[in-house]
């Protein structure tokens, strides 16, 4: 259940005269930033999750793509928060990110301060008399990224006794346990072979290519579909033709069959087949921002048709929790019209909501 709750966790902020020697002043620095004030400063909740999140991958990008956020944003919330605890939690190089023995002893208590929170908050509707319910959204890699968080931020406002279990799927459940039963609610790409599900848009992204960067193609601008049907592709492993035939770019080949497929178990696999030059790989624009890799380039595919994001449901199978989910993240979708725009055009300056509005 995602949590928005303020916590107070301190420092002391010192002040300092102007008629000090510089060694008193740093002295006393040290002594602000090591001594705790409760109510000096306030730490939202939401920073505690994202460093833990950062805390538990050790790697921001992987980090920034389970909160569906991005990875600059991800980077800002955490210098914001040694900021205000007053001390370097993560050592970062361009090799690795380790937690500093401060950082290692902050998360500690910050996992602690968040298991409290929440248990606080059930017990307080126990005692209460509310009825919590459980709402699992099942979702692929990326569920639907930059519009993830908002969604599940403007639902947990007005519907704060609605616990929403998240819940990822492998390749191998294009459907994100819509077929099975599993889950509730999907978030999907589209096309997939389930004919009794419904579906609601919420963006169409453009296509992408993944190649080593050692591959001749790796330094173009842009790829178009012919420039791809002869290469090795992979793909994860699932027995949904339709999903499959889709990022196979089956449409384009004119009934011949791809010249090799690898199929993969997990999206880790699948990059480093291709970071290997192994094979390629046709997958979303966002991959470039979620899913970095030193090894690995993403290239446009200019002709290629976009892949639309959906938000999923059985046939005859939603109830009025998963209805009014399905309203919130309409809501948000027609609302955030600048991060939508940002998704679907990937590859032009960012605009403000009037232009992403202008443009359509």
């Amino acid at each position: 259940m995602i949590r928005h709750r303020r916590v107070h966790v301190a420092a002391r902020i010192g002040c300092f005269g102007t008629a000090l020697s510089g060694r008193r002043v740093e002295n006393e620095r040290e002594d602000a930033v090591r001594t705790y004030t409760p109510l000096a400063v306030d730490i939202h909740t939401r920073k505690l999750r994202y460093f833990v999140a950062v805390a538990d991958e050790l790697h921001f990008s992987r980090a920034a793509a389970g909160l569906y956020i991005a990875q600059q944003a991800l980077s800002r919330q955490i210098r914001e928060l040694e900021e205000l605890v007053g001390t370097q939690l993560f050592v970062r190089t361009s090799r690795k990110v380790e937690l500093t023995p401060a950082g290692a002893a902050f998360l500690e208590h910050a996992k602690a301060t968040l298991a409290a929170l929440d248990g606080a908050v059930d017990a307080a509707w126990r005692a209460s008399g509310v009825q919590v319910t459980t709402l699992t959204l099942g979702f692929g890699i990326g569920a639907a990224l930059e519009l993830t968080e908002p969604v599940l931020t403007e639902f947990h406002e007005p519907y704060p006794e609605v616990r929403v279990e998240l819940r990822e799927y492998p390749f191998a459940d294009p459907s994100a346990g819509l077929v099975d039963g599993s889950a509730d609610l999907g978030i999907v790409r589209l096309p997939i072979a389930a004919a009794d599900l419904e579906f609601e848009p919420l963006f169409h992204e453009p296509l992408v290519v993944a190649l080593s960067c050692k591959h001749v193609l790796a330094t173009r601008a842009r790829v178009s579909m012919a420039d791809l049907l002869d290469e090795p592709i992979a793909i994860g492993r699932t027995a949904d033709t339709t999903w499959q035939g889709f990022w196979l770019l089956n449409d384009h080949r004119d009934g011949k069959p791809p010249r090799q497929v690898i199929h993969t178990s997990s999206h880790t696999e699948e990059l480093q087949i291709v970071a290997a030059g192994g094979a390629c790989s046709v997958t979303s624009a966002a991959a470039a921002r979620f899913t970095q890799h030193p090894g690995l380039c993403y290239v446009p595919i200019e002709d290629a048709d976009p892949s639309t994001c959906a938000i999923a449901w059985r046939r005859g199978a939603r109830t009025p929790t998963g209805d009014r989910f399905v309203e919130v993240a309409c809501a948000v979708r027609d609302r955030e019209t600048a991060v939508v725009h940002a998704i679907e055009h990937p590859f032009l300056p960012p605009v403000s909501d009037e232009g992403a509005t202008a443009v359509g």
